[in-house]
């Protein structure tokens, strides 16, 4: 369905489509209500949380943003969400280039089209990881849900969860060293998982590397998601260019697989958020 090599098999976090001598890097999300955001949510912080979503794709593909194109159902909250939307287009640097706006008579979803230019010759996906890569990640895992129990608590810090920042600048100056490269959006071992299976390989990550909000809780820290950091594989004699935590090794262990801490994981408690 999706042959054009553009699609990379529909198993990577965008589009990557050349354009002459450009490259450009394009990618849709979308968000729910009741699933993505809560009712009692201001709508400016889903509207700045849906521009950072898309943009973090652009940034696990080292781009620079060129612009979003947005769609957009009415609710009688349209001031909130613009104000919030005009907050995150002004601190991400991206012009809104337009798009589509419509009614509704049921649960709401918003969707936004990121366009952006690579910015490198070589764009990182999830399928180029190699046995014996280092496998990093750029921050800690898990703030993001700390901050849906502040929200939902009503007290606490529950910006991480409302309001993330894409890494655009990390991104660029990862995309000519890695060899495979996503965002945390769906829950660290999920994604790693996608990574692993993406690039044929086994990956074992060192549950104690990785850096969590919660120690008490790391197992929920690393199947929750929304945190927005970037993973990648560097190979063993590169070192990141970004601050990044090593927490884990690609090898050639058969079937292409996750395990944590040398054991295969088990996946009958979720490694994350699906979309079912």
């Amino acid at each position: 369905m999706a042959g054009n090599p553009a699609a990379r098999g529909l198993a990577d976090d965008a589009a990557v489509l050349a354009l002459g001598a450009e490259t450009l890097v394009l990618t849709h999300d979308s968000m729910v209500e009741g699933i993505h955001w809560l009712a009692e949510q201001d709508m400016a912080d889903v509207a700045w949380k849906l521009l950072a979503a898309a943009l973090s794709d652009l940034a696990a593909k080292g781009a620079e943003p060129l612009g979003v194109l947005l769609s957009y159902q009415l609710g009688g909250d349209e001031d909130a969400f613009l104000r919030g939307l005009e907050e995150a287009l002004r601190a991400f640097d991206v012009p809104l280039l337009g798009g589509d706006t419509t009614g509704s008579r049921g649960p709401r979803s918003f969707g936004v089209t990121a366009i952006g230019k690579a910015g490198c010759g070589s764009v990182p996906d999830r399928r180029g990881g190699r046995a014996g890569d280092v496998l990093h990640v750029t921050g800690v895992i898990g703030r993001a849900m700390l901050g849906f129990e502040a929200l939902r608590a009503g007290r606490g810090d529950s910006a991480p969860y409302r309001r993330p920042a894409p890494l655009l600048k990390e991104g660029r100056l990862l995309a000519p060293v890695v060899t495979a490269m996503m965002d945390v959006s769906d829950g660290l071992l999920l994604d790693a998982q996608r990574l692993a299976l993406a690039s044929g390989l086994t990956i074992d990550i060192d549950t104690a590397a990785v850096p969590v909000a919660d120690p008490s809780r790391r197992d929920a820290c690393l199947r929750w998601g929304d945190d927005y950091q970037l993973l990648f594989a560097l190979p063993p004699d590169c070192r990141s260019p970004v601050p990044a935590h090593a927490i884990g090794r690609l090898t050639e262990r058969e079937p292409a697989a996750l395990c944590l801490d040398g054991l295969p994981v088990d996946e009958d408690d979720g490694l994350g958020f699906l979309h079912e």
